[in-house]
């Protein structure tokens, strides 16, 4: 376990980094395609199994609060990018999945957002740095992911 004045310091520089980052990203972003909420959303939906998840999954992964995500699909259906329907395996659960209008409109803006992921991370870092941050990244989300498990059952942690 590392010092505490280390981990706050290693916080408040991911943190500062990421803000700076997601406000230029942001400022970048095609919103005269989708707006970066709905982009986050149809990403998921993108990268799943049939282009199609529960509801409940989905609010698990998107980075806004599960009453906005509702209505952000709402929004989504009303424009032909997603579609909802009943999980045939439960019924208290809907299916959230990506039309092929959705995928292309995904597609569109994920072509210009990765070109300014590319100009503002890419080339402040080399590829071993890259490799080396999203490793790093990877381990830290793993271990709140862990810690959460933990949390919900109430097991000690096994060092």
């Amino acid at each position: 376990m590392g010092d505490r004045a280390a981990a706050v310091a290693a916080w408040e520089a991911l943190f500062r980094a990421q803000v700076q980052v997601m406000r230029g990203l942001a400022a970048e972003f095609p919103t005269e395609v989708m707006s970066f909420n709905e982009y986050d959303v149809l990403l998921y939906l993108s990268r799943a199994p049939n282009r199609s998840l529960r509801l409940k999954e989905l609010n698990r992964h998107v980075l806004i609060s599960q009453p906005s995500v509702s209505r952000l699909i709402d929004r989504l259906a009303g424009r032909g990018l997603v579609e909802k329907s009943d999980d045939p395996n439960d019924g208290r659960g809907t299916l959230v999945r990506l039309t092929p209008h959705g995928f292309e409109q995904f597609r569109r803006a994920a072509i210009l957002h990765m070109q300014s992921i590319t100009d503002r991370v890419g080339t402040a870092l080399e590829d071993d740095e890259l490799r080396e941050l999203t490793a790093l990244c990877d381990r830290l989300r793993e271990a709140q992911e862990e810690r959460a498990a933990r949390t919900r059952s109430n097991t000690p942690a096994v060092d």
